[in-house]
């Protein structure tokens, strides 16, 4: 409900009354914007502590919503929390290699662990790896596995990750969970594990499903 007098100068009309109401109305906001004071013109003070985002939402329960419109006594500067949160997310090169691993990890249904071995015996978590037969980045991927996988950029770890990660469920599945057979398979090529019904006789591939095994085990 208006007040009386917010009523009287909304219904009064005429361009007789019309100064009057503007006067009215100047004066009304006059009135309470003297009875608040902004931030900035409040006189300096000691710096206070600053207080855990858990906190302020435990003394901001004991105001009234009103209150905190008409009577704002608890401020709180909104940049300090912002900056601290954009802090504690800048991540070092490898955590954001991680972060996606777990998530992609997640996603398809694949161990983490089993995941980051075989990265590290694949590219040792170096984006940019590339081998003298054209595998590339952290899963080092055949240009025409990651074609087949729908990655466009082999060089961006989140499509190199999820890329991998993807194949790697793919060979788990085909060989019914064996890790054995799906890490053999990941390195010599399926069409091998089949040829010899287990891991093929290469000493590069047997080194390298000993060695992620070591890891991840």
């Amino acid at each position: 409900m208006f007040s009386s007098m917010i009523q009287n100068l909304l219904s009064s009309s005429g361009q007789s009354n019309a100064m009057q109401r503007a006067v009215q109305m100047n004066s009304y906001i006059q009135k309470y914007n003297s009875e608040w004071t902004p931030v900035e013109k409040t006189a300096q003070k000691p710096q206070q502590e600053i207080q855990s985002f858990d906190k302020v939402l435990k003394n901001s329960t004991t105001v009234k919503f009103g209150d905190l419109i008409t009577n704002p006594s608890t401020r709180v500067n909104a940049q300090l929390y912002t900056a601290q949160a954009t802090g504690s997310e800048k991540l070092t090169p490898r955590q954001k290699i991680q972060e996606i691993v777990s998530r992609m990890s997640k996603k398809h249904g694949v161990d983490e662990k089993l995941v980051n071995a075989l990265i590290k015996q694949e590219s040792g978590f170096n984006p940019n790896a590339k081998s003298k037969v054209g595998a590339m980045g952290l899963m080092q991927l055949m240009p025409s596995t990651a074609k087949g996988l729908g990655v466009t950029n082999p060089m961006d770890p989140e499509q190199n990750v999820e890329g991998g990660v993807k194949y790697l469920k793919s060979m788990l599945n085909k060989y019914n969970g064996n890790i054995i057979l799906a890490l053999a398979a990941y390195n010599a090529g399926p069409g091998a594990v089949d040829k010899y019904d287990g891991v093929p006789p290469y000493k590069e591939t047997q080194n390298y499903v000993r060695s992620i095994l070591a890891t991840y085990l």
